[in-house]
């Protein structure tokens, strides 16, 4: 069985449309980026290197480390469509969240890690290698446990909490990757680190949620088969048929939209 490479952050679209990830994953087929990504990779970046500074103790400031966000913004290194989006309006948001995150979030938690990149992890009975960058590893009362950061307009709840329901199996995924790259095991609950993306300062909720044995999903129990196993499946057998009620089922975000007859 030949090994195919899969990103961690992938699986989900996998599941969502397997024609659009095939088309993605595999074809090598792009969609310019768009101004949530973009917004999202700005938090990332600013948030990163604001933490990697602690754990260095190198000392940057919150607004020293919030240039990171800036550049990210009005410096892509990829094409971007901005659409009803815009750079400047990004930059607020990124910037606010930035903010928060560094006064509410970080100063709870004790981080190991920061963007811990895991270059390969074959699974050979399945046919795959799996692929990508835990956002955080941090200490917790039951050993080392995988942060995930995620914006969105709806990533907080009104409560302060994340709706973890669904992230369990990419959750899981990310706790492998962290294990083969650190050599360390990670035996906490993986945390969701939610930054809502709203245009309003008192609608930008930061907060957090937790998942407890995230990778029991990932494997088979001997009754029906886990998610790797599922995703192998998918993959090997080539049959990468589209999803026309996907919510992403849109030219934005799909590479092979104009040729894909099945949302007609």
């Amino acid at each position: 069985m030949n090994i195919v490479t899969i990103r961690a952050s992938s699986l989900g679209r996998l599941f969502d449309c397997p024609a659009a990830w095939a088309a993605t994953h595999i074809d090598g087929k792009r969609t310019p980026s768009n101004g949530k990504a973009m917004l999202g990779k700005a938090v990332h970046a600013s948030t990163a290197v604001f933490d990697q500074s602690g754990i260095d103790g190198t000392g940057i400031s919150i607004d020293e480390a919030a240039a990171a966000a800036v550049d990210t913004i009005h410096r892509p290194d990829e094409d971007v469509v901005w659409e009803d989006d815009t750079p400047q309006d990004a930059e607020k948001i990124a910037l606010s969240l930035h903010v928060k995150y560094c006064q509410i979030i970080a100063p709870k938690q004790t981080y190991r890690g920061v963007e811990i990149k895991c270059e390969r992890l074959e699974i050979t009975d399945l046919g795959i290698a799996l692929t990508g960058t835990t956002d955080r590893v941090r200490e917790t009362a039951d050993g080392l446990a995988i942060c995930d950061l995620k914006t969105g307009k709806a990533a907080v709840g009104s409560d302060g909490n994340v709706k973890t329901a669904g992230h369990a199996y990419q959750m899981g995924v990310y706790e492998l990757l962290a294990e083969q790259a650190s050599g360390v095991p990670i035996t906490g609950a993986a945390q969701i680190i939610g930054m809502n993306t709203a245009k309003t300062p008192a609608s930008q909720r930061v907060g957090t949620g937790e998942i407890s044995d995230a990778r029991s999903v990932l494997l088979g129990d001997g009754e029906s088969p886990g998610i790797l196993e599922h995703a192998s499946r998918l993959i090997h057998s080539g049959s990468f048929y589209p999803n026309p009620k996907s919510m992403l089922c849109h030219e934005r975000y799909c590479p092979i939209f104009k040729e894909c007859k099945a949302h007609a």
